[in-house]
């Protein structure tokens, strides 16, 4: 399991010329069941992914189809964890 902690490193302009593809990019890692979480940080200065994959080169491939991540408008922190404990709705990822 995976926490993709995502900084924003341009100015709010340049990322909302690509949000609308971004949330297209996000809706297929959905479909394709990597992501299972997602949302904007408080304050908006970038966003956070709960992922799944196999390994984190894997994700780093996923990552690198991001919108954000072609047109470097964002820096990527990646943190892997294992989940030991979970709530009945997140049980799956145990």
């Amino acid at each position: 399991m995976f926490i993709i902690n995502i900084t924003y490193i341009v100015p709010m302009e340049r990322v909302n010329e690509h949000l609308e593809s971004h949330r297209e990019y996000l809706s297929e890692q959905y479909r394709l069941g990597y992501f299972h979480a997602s949302g904007r940080k408080v304050p908006r200065d970038g966003g956070v992914i709960l992922a799944l994959a196999s390994s984190k080169q894997v994700l780093l491939e996923i990552i690198e189809k991001d919108p954000f991540s072609i047109h470097k408008l964002a820096k990527y922190e990646i943190i892997e964890f294992t989940p030991t404990m979970a709530s009945e709705q997140l049980n799956f990822l145990l």
